[in-house]
């Protein structure tokens, strides 16, 4: 026959040996909700480089436009790989991250074209509107380069060359910090799962 007391003994190992387990995976909700919310931020930066207005032909703000959108970008990323370390889906929150980088580089490079086209006529094989700019920036960030429009201009080709750089960083260095981040939070949470199960256990051994 069983003893009831070595049973309510082993009740709280059994307890704590589910709760150090592995924590759950995001579910699916938490997932379309992740892909959403970086959907709507992706579809929101494109709505505002489409209604700013960057009709005046002025180089200088042209590189004023550039400098200080590589700053955001940047500004953007480290803000994003701290949340990452602290989300409680690290995975998530870096897929999210990631694409509002992209985009918000991506819709940086479009500006500066544009503006370098409005400034200086020639600039870019053929006249560009802001989809012919947001065109060529994502051809090139893609390497695809249909070759129907290119930078002729000394300017034009100096930022085309900075954007091939930055896509480079993007992609590879950016790409390795997020996974870092993942990894941390992902041990963070961990870490936390386990600091609470240990209280629990000891809350459960007092008499």
């Amino acid at each position: 026959m069983d003893d009831p007391v070595a049973a309510r003994q082993q009740a709280p190992e059994r307890t704590s040996s589910a709760a150090a387990g592995p924590p759950p995976r995001p579910g699916r909700l938490a997932t379309v909700l992740a892909l959403a919310r970086a959907g709507l931020i992706a579809s929101a930066l494109v709505t505002v480089y489409y209604l700013l207005p960057l009709d005046r032909p002025d180089r200088a703000a042209a590189t004023a436009i550039l400098v200080c959108g590589l700053l955001a970008v940047a500004g953007v990323f480290a803000w994003e790989v701290r949340i990452i370390v602290q989300a409680p889906n690290p995975r998530l929150k870096a897929v999210e991250a990631l694409a509002v980088t992209v985009v918000l580089y991506l819709v940086l490079f479009a500006g500066t074209y544009y503006l370098l086209n409005r400034s200086a006529p020639g600039s870019f094989s053929e006249p560009l509107t802001k989809t012919d700019a947001l065109y060529f920036t994502l051809t090139t960030f893609t390497t695809v380069g249909y070759g129907d429009i290119s930078a002729t201009s000394q300017a034009a080709r100096v930022a085309t060359m900075f954007q091939m750089a930055g896509g480079l960083v993007v992609v590879g260095v950016a790409a390795r910090i997020l996974a870092q981040a993942v990894e941390t939070g992902l041990r963070r949470r961990d870490g936390r799962a386990e600091a609470r199960s240990a209280a629990g256990n000891d809350t459960e051994e007092r008499p």
